[in-house]
């Protein structure tokens, strides 16, 4: 699924949809997104020494994982709500293709929980626990 088809299902839009293509099989999500280098969240982070920020990892990690939730027909927003036992395991850079594997571990109401990792090639860069709140819109 590539962007057009992400814009769908998430809310998110430039420049704070961090997904370019994602795939859906089943109860898991894989989400894949190519840092640029030209990203607002990078300007800061460092300068001259540019690394994708923790927070936009678990932002991204958390996009894919919000694939995931089946939240039947209607608008809806995924409203992320904890985030546990999250560990960065190496930086991301420019150039790097993030490929994000989630799985739904559990619902509860409204409530989704989720088991979410990114990794750079082979190279773990990121992973955690995720939860989310479906709201539906009126």
């Amino acid at each position: 699924m590539d962007r057009e088809a992400i814009k769908k299902i998430l809310p998110h839009r430039e420049p704070m949809l961090l997904l370019d293509e994602t795939e859906l099989n089943g109860g898991t999500a894989a989400g894949r997104y190519t840092v640029r280098g030209d990203e607002f969240f990078l300007r800061g982070h460092f300068p001259g020494n540019p690394v994708v920020p923790g927070v936009i990892l678990c932002e991204m990690m958390a996009q894919s994982a919000c694939l995931l939730v089946n939240a039947g027909e209607g608008a809806f927003t995924p409203y992320f709500t904890g985030i546990k036992n999250v560990k960065f395991r190496n930086k991301v850079l420019p150039g790097d293709t993030v490929v994000f594997e989630s799985r739904l571990t559990g619902q509860k109401g409204a409530f989704y929980f989720v088991k979410s990792s990114g990794t750079v090639g082979d190279t773990p860069v990121v992973d955690g626990e995720l939860s989310f709140a479906v709201v539906r819109e009126v």
